[in-house]
């Protein structure tokens, strides 16, 4: 149980247990060298030396370089019009991997069964 007023680290990969803070931290690490470029889950878990396992966490980095690149734009105070045509890009990948991921998994347990 955590102490009063100390709020506990949220670990978002099990596997090689990262926090949220850690992976937050990278994501902002490559915005303020490019802030247009698009980050993956690999290259997150490359810059703090070390892979996905079970990549069962990567949807949620996904969610995550989603906020966090909102979020930066927003401090940054990018134009509205520039915002919006990017994160729907990130999020329509986002979309496009999740769709993917779901026919391999029911095609593998078709094949299970």
């Amino acid at each position: 149980m955590a102490a009063r007023g100390v709020v506990p680290e949220m670990i978002v990969c099990s596997c090689n247990v990262i926090a949220k803070a850690e992976i937050e931290a990278v994501i902002e690490s490559f915005l303020e060298r490019d802030e247009w470029q698009l980050i993956t889950p690999g290259m997150v878990y490359h810059a703090m030396a070390r892979r996905g396992k079970c990549c069962g966490c990567f949807p949620r980095v996904i969610d995550m370089i989603i906020e966090a690149s909102e979020a930066y734009h927003r401090r940054k105070a990018t134009p509205e019009d520039k915002i919006i045509p990017f994160i729907r890009r990130i999020r329509e990948e986002h979309d496009r991997c999740e769709t993917v991921r779901r026919v391999a998994r029911t095609a593998k347990m078709r094949r299970a069964a």
